[in-house]
């Protein structure tokens, strides 16, 4: 068994430090950013990795975790700095990265480095299978917080090949305990959430209502200009 193990772990792919750029800085000027864009993945990921926590959410248990329909919906409903367009991170089907293919449409096990938790966890945070991340990482560990070695929500469901019907529909989730997929958990479990937005966020423009706020503020100011 040790051996299998062994020669699984030696054929998951070999991980690189992902460039990561500072966003929406909580102070102006200041280098205490919000969240933090992947340059290889193209993703902007929130700084905070139990944000449903710190911000009391009211759909979260009082550890951050939630149901899978209140954790899309958590996702969906945020806006950090500004910026809407949040979402949870999304799994790759099939993966060939995973040490685990069932049939032609389902994978799992470790690895699962197709999925953006798992490029996260190995690529992004220098993480290694079977080992919690808060044991094993890199440089970039630091930048985030909140990170928790357990289960986070994939926005993506999990059907698997001849699975019998119990009544529940389950939903891919990754683990940062030891970098493993499972679509194991039903969407009435309660695991924790990360939000995570497509592309950066320094390139989407900010929401109207905040555009018309600060014009309301510049023609304000130059009313009282020209009264002095």
């Amino acid at each position: 068994m040790r051996k299998l193990l062994l020669s699984t772990l030696l054929l998951l792919p070999l991980t690189s430090h992902s460039a990561l750029v500072g966003r929406l800085a909580a102070t102006e000027g200041g280098i205490d950013y919000q969240a933090y864009y992947d340059t290889e993945a193209d993703l902007t990921w929130l700084a905070d990795a139990n944000y449903a926590q710190t911000n009391n959410y009211s759909a979260a248990n009082s550890l951050g975790q939630m149901t899978w329909g209140r954790a899309n919906e958590w996702a969906a409903q945020l806006t950090v700095g500004g910026y809407e367009g949040w979402r949870l991170p999304e799994t790759l089907q099939p993966d060939p990265t995973c040490t685990t293919q069932v049939g032609d449409n389902y994978s799992s096990g470790l690895g699962c480095i197709g999925s953006e938790m798992g490029n996260m966890f190995y690529n992004v945070l220098g993480g290694e299978a079977t080992i919690g991340i808060t044991a094993i990482h890199n440089e970039n560990y630091y930048l985030f917080s909140n990170i928790l070695t357990s289960y986070y929500w994939s926005s993506t469901p999990a059907e698997a090949p001849n699975s019998p019907d119990n009544g529940f529909n389950n939903a891919f989730a990754y683990s940062f305990g030891g970098g493993a997929l499972t679509g194991a958990y039903t969407d009435t479990n309660r695991l924790y959430a990360w939000a995570v937005q497509t592309g950066d966020v320094s390139a989407v423009p900010i929401p109207a209502a905040v555009w018309l706020f600060g014009s309301g503020l510049l023609a304000l100011t130059g009313f009282a200009r020209r009264k002095v």
